[in-house]
């Protein structure tokens, strides 16, 4: 999927410039686009040239042709954000474990097209420039790359790793990092170090599924917090729990979280940091997708640690190599417990993917590359919410993230989101069902959209699609007969 602006036929890119101003808000709905002859002469194309591209503008709905007027930019929907979650109250035990593993093993059929994949394209990666830095690994000093690290992990990724904490906010040493297998691995290291088995833990109301696998297989208890799809964590709701009862950590991703693609601001963080450390709780941060904001790298949670108790956890899966596996932890205070459990559990992480990562981000070509991921991503983004808003059933409400790689889409109370899930799979589609982002059944009728591709018309179909089947389950639930009691039939 995703081309390369080289092999971009000259009417999409053409299109592609007049839809990104269209969707930017600076051409909007009514207004008229430059004439043939116009779009001809300014950019000196022909005229077979321009007539496809306003076809495309026009097969994608955001443009109309009236007869002998020209074209027109078409109105389109506004969609509100889904509302601030109100979770029950109560610790809940977890036991995802098995519809997790059910929906995951078919998303990742490469057969359909990966709306439910919440990670980068390979086309948005910078396989070439890792490619030669893996080579130079491998044919570097006497097999280095093939023996075992240290228990935390290749020193040279570990500096590289404590110098990248200065655009995240605050100062580290080599000495304080960990690395490990993937962010999962760090979350799952961090929780084991501060909460024992019946604890309970707050999280985000929604939190990402590898939430719940963690607290699932520690034996941790759930106690979900409401968040708000612009700011995340209720603060005022997480004082009310930690003042009623015991919680043994809180585990939140500050930074674009997933689903909701929510970013506390610096004073919240500031704020969730002291809250915690006047009552000695410790925040196990995933900050796995902070260098993913569509303008700017915030501040992690961590830098307004002072008495080491946050634990940020993060990786390179979302930004670099998600095969690769590689992540690592600051865990402050819990430095050594840590590091105890990781030698417990694998001893050590992969070398050569170390090595080569090191050495990749060393090049200075990773900024240059998180440059490129994150105007694709936002790209994609805003034209996902758009194909999202004229193809998705009246009702429907939708975030609108800042970073991240995900759309946390509510429908109409109607839409069973397995069912749609399970539908859209038929029609060669993945999605995530908003069951595996809560308790309770809580999101039965969400589901989260991922645009960690290049927009492109197989994209805008499938989107289409699960908008097609949205609405048949609407219209089928608004066709039901009333029973004799006034209800909806069941």
């Amino acid at each position: 999927m995703g081309l390369s602006t080289r092999r971009i036929p000259l009417y999409e890119r053409l299109a592609r410039r007049y839809a990104l101003a269209i969707e930017a808000g600076a051409l909007r709905a009514g207004d008229r686009l430059p004439s043939i002859r116009a779009l001809r002469a300014q950019d000196g194309v022909s005229t077979a040239t321009v007539i496809q591209a306003l076809a495309r503008l026009e097969s994608l709905g955001l443009v109309e042709a009236r007869p002998r007027l020209g074209t027109f930019v078409r109105p389109h929907r506004a969609l509100p954000a889904p509302q601030p979650t109100r979770p029950e109250q109560g610790a809940c035990a977890v036991t995802h474990s098995a519809l997790i593993a059910r929906v995951l093993t078919v998303i990742g059929d490469e057969r359909l097209v990966p709306l439910g994949i919440s990670s980068p394209s390979p086309s948005l990666l910078p396989a070439e420039q890792l490619a030669r830095a893996a080579s130079a690994v491998f044919r570097g000093t006497a097999g280095a790359a093939l023996r075992y690290e240290p228990a935390a992990g290749c020193p040279q990724l570990r500096r590289t790793v404590a110098r990248r904490a200065l655009t995240w906010g605050f100062a580290a040493r080599p000495e304080e990092v960990i690395i490990t297998a993937g962010a999962s691995e760090a979350i799952h290291l961090a929780l084991s170090a501060v909460a024992r088995p019946g604890d309970a833990v707050a999280i985000e109301s929604p939190a990402h599924y590898t939430t719940f696998q963690a607290l699932e297989a520690l034996d941790l208890k759930a106690i979900e917090v409401p968040c708000r799809p612009d700011t995340g964590l209720d603060l005022d709701a997480l004082g009310r729990i930690l003042r009623r009862r015991r919680v043994a950590a809180v585990l939140a991703v500050p930074s674009y979280s997933n689903p909701l693609g929510s970013c506390m601001p610096e004073s919240a963080k500031r704020r969730l940091v002291a809250m915690l450390a006047e009552r000695g709780v410790p925040l196990v941060e995933d900050d796995v997708y902070g260098d993913v904001g569509f303008a700017r790298r915030p501040p992690a949670a961590k830098a307004f640690d002072r008495q080491g108790e946050v634990l940020l956890c993060g990786s390179f899966s979302k930004t670099v190599a998600p095969g690769w596996r590689v992540g690592y932890v600051l865990a402050g205070r819990y430095h050594e417990d840590v590091l105890l459990r990781k030698f417990a559990l694998n001893v050590t992480t992969s070398s050569g993917p170390q090595r080569a990562i090191a050495r990749f981000l060393d090049s200075g070509a990773y900024d240059r590359h998180l440059r490129r991921l994150r105007t694709a991503l936002s790209e994609s983004a805003t034209r996902m919410r758009h194909a999202v808003a004229r193809s998705f059933p009246v009702g429907t409400r939708v975030s609108k993230p800042t970073g991240g790689y995900g759309l946390w889409v509510e429908l109409p109370k109607s839409v069973d989101a397995l069912a749609l899930y399970s539908a859209a799979v038929e029609e060669g589609v993945s999605l995530v069902p908003g069951h595996l982002f809560g308790l309770r059944d809580a999101f039965r009728n969400f589901v989260r959209l991922s645009y960690g591709h290049r927009w492109s018309d197989e994209l805008q179909v499938a989107v289409q699609k699960i908008g097609r089947i949205a609405c048949r389950m609407a219209q089928a639930d608004a066709d039901t007969p009333p029973t004799a009691t006034g209800g909806t039939g069941r």
